[in-house]
């Protein structure tokens, strides 16, 4: 397994929210598989930017590529480049301790309102780290910089905007409710005609999200130090600056209508108005999803990439296809040897299990193929030296691996760094520090 950074685990570690410990529970799985004598983890080697993709094809008879998404969708929009505006990505990424993000320095002293835009569950995460309790993080393995900055925020309310309505938005009811369990964290509550006059009609997911949204908060938001509700039917047009400056002041929306008759149906399509609505911002969050890259070095072995749907195309087993080169009428053939899992595969969407399940079906195909005795890489004629064939040429490149052995160093520092600090970890949040572990 080839991975940029020197530990494992990718979003795991840098993208689940810190105060849900249990939705890392995976990496004991993971570990397990690591622990195989047939497994080797090649840690701090990026393929295809540090190492080409060429480097690896003759000593391997497959090649499976799971490298997810590493770019945000933007809105552009005008004033989208303004202080005060940033991506909940790379927000996730800095207090959860990305070396890519370590140094993003988020103003949370800048004022008081912010704003999301996007309703998915990635959004409802910032919002409960703005609107947490400090103290109630500090046990977590949110890094000690990102609790500084978080301890000095004076952000007191938080709106979570969407173009749709609260039936066609993407959080789960789970991450709501725990919005609205916070301690001292009031919701202002959503126009209730929104909701269908009898909840009891709902579909289970539905009628448990719309049971939430009418019970409100546990705090009353005219008693809460703090406030966060919904903007729904929304869709952003301007971020504007405060006169003779380059901070974000406010945001302007363009209200948006369901197409069609029903207003509740999950499918909904949604128009734009031209109404415009105007709120105050101090800080902007741009939370609308990821987008997946082509990885250096595909197109020499004929290998596809969709740049609309942000995949790499594939069969639904997850063997990369080649459109237009099938056999006679077929339009597509697949590549040998070459495979994929994860959001390369079929697009940012969904959660840890959902892909561990994707990952799993693509795992077989390869095993089926093999069975099949399909064609795969070098038509048999590879070297089958892995690793071992390819180390020199890293080496020549100035290269430096990290094994699992290493990665096994670097967390015990993390561990032991955490208790001294009276939590689980405290993470290193740049590649020297991690490689100083392996030094010392």
């Amino acid at each position: 397994m080839y991975e940029k950074l020197p530990v494992p685990f990718g979003l795991v570690r840098y993208g689940v929210a810190p105060d849900h410990p249990e939705v890392k529970n995976c990496q004991d799985k993971f570990t397990q598989v690591a622990s195989s004598l047939q497994f080797n983890f090649i840690g701090n080697i990026a393929v295809g930017q540090d190492l080409p993709l060429q480097s690896l094809v003759p000593h391997y008879d497959a090649i499976l590529l799971a490298y997810g998404a590493s770019k945000d969708r933007t809105l552009n929009i005008p004033g989208e480049e303004l202080k005060g505006v940033y991506s909940a990505r790379a927000f996730v990424g800095w207090y959860n301790g990305l070396p890519q993000f370590a140094h993003l320095q988020p103003d949370l002293e800048a004022g008081e309102e912010a704003i999301i835009i996007g309703q998915g569950n990635v959004a409802l995460d910032v919002a409960r780290m703005l609107l947490s309790d400090v103290d109630r993080l500090r046990k977590t393995d949110v890094t000690t910089n990102a609790l500084d900055v978080l301890s000095r925020s004076r952000v007191k309310r938080v709106t979570v905007v969407g173009r749709r309505g609260p039936m066609q938005a993407a959080f789960t009811v789970r991450e709501v409710r725990e919005l609205m369990n916070l301690s001292s964290v009031g919701y202002i509550a959503s126009n209730p005609s929104w909701l269908p006059p009898d909840i009891s009609k709902l579909p289970r997911t539905q009628k448990r999200l719309a049971q939430v949204l009418l019970k409100g908060s546990q705090t009353p938001p005219t008693t809460a130090d703090k406030k966060w509700g919904f903007g729904f039917f929304l869709s952003p047009s301007t971020f504007h600056s405060s006169d003779g400056s380059n901070q974000l002041a406010r945001m302007t929306f363009k209200r948006t209508s369901i197409v069609g008759d029903d207003p509740h149906d999950p499918q909904a399509r949604i128009t734009s108005t031209e109404e415009s609505v105007d709120l105050p911002a101090s800080l902007g969050f741009r939370s609308i999803g990821y987008q997946s890259e082509p990885l250096p070095g595909l197109s020499e072995y004929g290998i596809p990439f969709d740049h609309q749907l942000g995949i790499i195309p594939n069969d639904p087993h997850g063997r990369i296809l080649a459109p237009n080169q099938g056999p006679g009428e077929l339009a597509a053939r697949h590549i040998p040897g070459f495979y994929v899992a994860g959001w390369s595969k079929r697009g940012p969407t969904g959660v840890i299990a959902s892909t561990m399940d994707d990952a799993f079906a693509t795992a077989d195909a390869i095993a089926q193929d093999w069975e099949n005795q399909s064609l795969f890489l070098n038509d048999g004629a590879g070297t089958g030296l892995g690793w071992d064939g390819i180390k020199m040429d890293a080496e020549r490149r100035g290269l430096r691996r990290v094994s699992w052995t290493d990665w096994e160093k670097i967390d015990a520092a993390e561990k032991h760094n955490g208790m001294m600090l009276g939590k689980e970890r405290e993470k290193f949040t740049s590649i020297e520090d991690m490689m100083r572990v392996l030094d010392g």
